[in-house]
């Protein structure tokens, strides 16, 4: 990595304040941080990189993937919750080796960074035995994004009976002290709890303790459909369980009061869209968490349903979240004059937020002096978004993963000229296709080809 790095004439947006946009913008990058901003700086010996016409914004933040099932991507497209649980969750889970962990989660983090997502929590809810959990972070480190490993137990914990009787695995302390003992790093550690809805109270109260005693951030699924009418705020509450250091995934069928609780302790949301709205979890909770005090992050969660990027999950939540605040008005036949949501607040959802919800807002999410330079440039030369008339409506409306030319990770540039750097493309097939064909081959009555639904019986 240069030392110095001069990011010359973008069209910056920082992320900083809603709407701002920096037009011909240099950035000096010194030491993996951003050091200067501004235009026509000066900087002897920097390694110049010219940047001029084109889309420069913060690394993307996916506040909440399950990265290891990326090797049997897209298999889960056409199911429902129910057939997610089982054909899944407690069904194909089970015959992950060490190796298809790997595979899944170097495959999906290298498909986070490649479509300039540049911070993920991977909320790795597969470790059936410590070297699951040795292989996750392995695959992690070697991405060279940077990521929250989100520690959330396996088969055993997620598996049946629900609620479950079965304790957080104490593997956790080991990983903390093992590779998480200091807090630094591009990896670092949370802990990714089943919350009050799929556990005994003894079992929730006993998991949040642990995280607590390691010192750990807490991502917690909450309102996902049927399990989330339960309640589980309200017992979190009850139980002094909550605080600044939860985020709450997905949020959908919570009540108003629950979310008013949440905004109250200071907690965070994920939203996933695209996930709540084909498997039933209720409507995205984007607009309602607003009206509450509480800012939206974006998910992409499924790999094995939906798309990795975060362009798609920007789209579908403005335009869930437009069809939702228009809806009263066309049935009343009141004229709309201005619409609520901008791209520009969709696109601070998608960096700044959630950094802040992954406890790394110091860090990175925007383009600003003194933080790391997690930075992404988009492509000029794609009709898609030429002219350039409106940056925050390109990049929710027209980008994609094709246009996201170059990444720098902590300064390191991650992707050059559309091609990650340093990366065996052919390794990488190799591995996810060897860990598909294992996990797949495992699970009785399961194919390819898109017709496969597992038997619910």
């Amino acid at each position: 990595m240069t030392d110095r790095i001069l990011l010359r004439k973008g069209t910056v947006i920082t992320a900083a304040a809603e709407g701002e946009v920096l037009p011909e913008t240099d950035i000096l990058i010194e030491d993996g941080k951003i050091a200067a901003i501004g235009r026509d700086l000066a900087a002897a010996d920097a390694e110049i990189v010219d940047l001029t016409g084109r889309i420069v914004l913060p690394g993307f933040v996916d506040t909440h993937r399950h990265t290891w099932q990326s090797v049997v991507r897209d298999i889960a497209s056409d199911w429902s919750l129910t057939e997610y649980l089982a054909g899944l969750h407690t069904g194909i889970s089970k015959y992950y080796r060490p190796e298809d962990t790997y595979a899944g989660n170097y495959l999906g983090a290298l498909e986070a960074l490649d479509s300039g997502i540049t911070t993920l929590v991977d909320w790795s809810h597969n470790l059936a035995t410590p070297e699951h959990a040795d292989a996750a972070i392995a695959a992690l480190k070697d991405s060279g994004m940077r990521a929250v490993f989100a520690h959330g137990g396996g088969n055993k914990q997620w598996g049946a009976p629900l609620p479950s009787p079965n304790n957080h695995p104490e593997d956790a302390r080991r990983i903390r002290e093992q590779y998480f003992s200091d807090n630094t790093g591009l990896v670092t550690m949370a802990m990714a709890l089943r919350g009050p809805q799929f556990t005994l109270p003894e079992v929730n109260r006993h998991d949040f303790a642990l995280a607590n005693d390691l010192d750990l951030r807490i991502t917690v699924h909450v309102g996902d459909g049927y399990w989330g009418k339960s309640g589980p705020i309200y017992k979190l509450r009850d139980d002094g369980l909550l605080s600044d250091r939860i985020t709450y995934v997905h949020c959908d069928t919570l009540a108003d009061e629950e979310l008013d609780i949440i905004a109250a302790s200071g907690g965070s949301a994920s939203v996933a869209p695209d996930v709540e709205m084909q498997m039933g979890h209720g409507t995205p909770a984007t607009g309602r968490l607003l009206q509450h005090g509480i800012r939206p992050t974006f998910s992409i969660d499924v790999c094995s349903s939906n798309g990795g990027d975060m362009f798609g999950t920007m789209r579908t939540a403005i335009g869930m979240q437009r069809w939702a605040d228009n809806a009263p008005a066309v049935e009343t036949g009141e004229v709309i004059e201005r619409i609520g949501l901008t791209c520009a607040e969709v696109v601070r959802f998608a960096t700044i937020d959630g950094a802040n919800a992954a406890g790394l807002g110091e860090v990175t999410g925007s383009i600003e002096v003194g933080k790391d330079a997690d930075i992404v440039a988009l492509d000029d030369r794609s009709l898609a978004i030429t002219p350039m008339n409106n940056p925050f409506g390109a990049v929710v409306y027209a980008a994609h993963p094709g246009l996201v030319r170059d990444v720098w990770v902590a300064g390191n540039r991650v992707k050059r000229d559309g091609a990650l750097v340093g990366v065996d493309y052919d390794r990488i097939k190799q591995l996810a296709v060897t860990a598909r064909d294992h996990v797949m081959g495992e699970m009785p009555g399961a194919s390819l080809g898109g017709e496969w639904h597992p038997d619910l019986g």
